[in-house]
């Protein structure tokens, strides 16, 4: 209240409360007795656009819900999010089939969920009503800060969209279709942000005016930003990038002195647990979240180097802080590159790779997927795996059960989406190593391979039912292989390529 902001505080601070009233969020009572409130605060921010400009002032109350008891003030917590993976396919079949993308914001979403709990909250600071100071708020709708909130919200949400007609995707169920004679219509919701995609305005206008008539929204049009993540149209499809958010980390961590790098990771480096003392442990934590959060949305490349250097979380040293530093070096360095979808091809394509006792020190091996769908990358993944494997086929393999769990899933996601239910086929899977294929198609068991018996006999039933078939890819066209194992600066480049990364035009 002190700041220069205060006429925007004020007013963010006068919406926020209107938004609580209209919502009947609570009704003024005597606390009972035995009964002890939960407190509240107010939390202010400031939104900005990915061009660091200021968007809004937003004043939110919440709840001190650290102060709650389980089985008293709430059970169940538990709610779902639309996958990042469900997401980035929304806009590459967007790309393939021409479709509009809009977006709408749900104002105050938490506060619609109805409470079925007796949650009692002391007044808010500011708003305590002359000649009530000892009445307490019991809560009748859900709050920012509440445990339940998140749950109690997607309750309401989905009853009401449920009630229109739409219905749930059958492995994401934050998404929702709808097939009327003259469109289709597609939402996707994450929290409060959400996605609609239609061949044709007037299914986005009907479902716009019915989300509006059911909630506060706001309508933000032709999709922009989703998740921090910047989205642009052109006449190829779409494409996505995270520049800002880039330039907001490497700015957070400048005092490392980071350089211009060419590969995310050095090749020549063998990075070991560390026995000494930890250097910044909580930062390091910290930068490790920061850098997972762009190689979980837009930048598969830099997967492997963020899957290694995670290992050290609980005992950082200054090596591990270098390589840190040329992450963020690499980054910087390629930071305009957006995840590009186009028409072509339509069908999903997947790649799988290991790299053997990659891990020193307890000798396991790395897996490395990728899927690629209208040109980019739509999944991916650079895991350790969690059994040791006594050859390269049996490294292989592991890594082909894990990517052939991940295309069955996906098959299964775009069988229920309106625009391709009809169209989808088997996943092609392509592998570089001959020994794999054999062992996928063979039907006879190998006794010194029981460890992985179940992988085996998983692969051979997704082969049989339809679901995958593997070809074989030589090592220089495999997509999978920058999440296996640091590469050369040509080679970087040319797999980045291969899944969509690339400079918009």
């Amino acid at each position: 209240m002190a700041s220069r902001d205060v006429a925007f505080w004020k007013e963010a601070i006068n919406d926020e409360m209107d938004s609580i009233m209209s919502n009947q969020t609570w009704e003024l009572v005597d606390l009972p007795p035995g009964s002890k409130p939960i407190g509240c605060k107010w939390v202010f921010r400031r939104k900005y656009h990915t061009d660091g400009m200021i968007q809004t002032f937003k004043a939110r109350l919440v709840a001190k819900g650290f102060k709650q008891r389980e089985c008293i003030d709430y059970f169940d917590t538990y709610a779902p999010v639309a996958r990042t993976t469900s997401i980035r396919i929304l806009f590459a079949l967007a790309s393939i089939h021409n479709l509009f993308v809009h977006q709408m914001d749900v104002k105050t979403a938490f506060l619609n969920g109805d409470l079925n709990e007796e949650v009692y909250m002391e007044q808010p600071e500011g708003f305590v009503l002359p000649g009530n100071e000892n009445k307490v708020c019991k809560l009748v709708k859900s709050l920012y800060g509440l445990k339940q909130a998140p749950k109690q919200w997607h309750e309401k949400f989905d009853h009401a969209i449920l009630s229109n007609g739409f219905r749930h995707n059958n492995v994401d169920k934050c998404l929702y279709s709808k097939t009327c004679d003259d469109y289709m219509v597609i939402v996707c919701l994450y929290v409060d942000d959400m996605l609609i995609l239609s061949d044709d305005m007037r299914g986005i206008i009907e479902t716009k005016r019915f989300l509006s008539s059911t909630f506060k929204m706001k309508d933000l049009g032709e999709v922009d930003t989703i998740l921090g993540i910047k989205v642009k149209r052109n006449s190829g499809g779409y494409a996505l990038n995270q520049t800002h958010y880039i330039e907001k980390v490497v700015s957070k961590f400048s005092h490392l002195k980071i350089k211009d790098a060419n590969t995310p990771f050095d090749s020549s480096i063998k990075l070991e647990k560390s026995n000494g003392r930890s250097v910044a442990q909580l930062e390091y934590a910290s930068a490790i979240g920061s850098l997972m959060y762009a190689a979980q949305c837009t930048r598969a490349d830099i997967s492997f180097a963020v899957s290694k250097l995670s290992r050290f979380t609980s005992n950082p040293s200054m090596e591990h802080w270098k390589a840190i530093g040329r992450v963020l070096g690499y980054l910087r360095n390629t930071k305009e590159l957006s995840l590009q979808y186009s028409k072509f091809p339509a069908i999903i394509e997947g790649y799988s790779d290991a790299s053997w006792i990659s891990s020193v020190g307890d000798n396991l091996s790395t897996t490395g997927w990728v899927f690629t769908l209208g040109g980019g990358a739509v999944s991916w993944g650079s895991k350790k795996q969690t059994c040791i494997s006594h050859s390269t086929m049996e490294a292989e393999f592991i890594a082909l059960a894990a990517t052939g769990k991940e295309a069955e899933w996906l098959r299964d996601l775009m069988m229920d989406i309106p625009f391709t239910a009809n169209n989808v086929s088997t996943v092609s899977i392509h592998c570089d190593s001959q020994a794999t294929l054999a062992r996928a198609y063979s039907g006879v068991y190998n006794g010194k391979s029981r460890h992985i018996s179940i992988r085996h006999e998983y692969v051979r039933q997704l082969i049989q039912n339809g679901i995958i078939s593997i070809s074989f890819v030589r090592s220089s066209g495999n997509l999978a292989d920058p999440f296996t194992k640091p590469l050369t600066r040509d080679l970087v480049r040319i797999t980045s390529r291969g899944m969509g990364l690339k400079l918009l035009k």
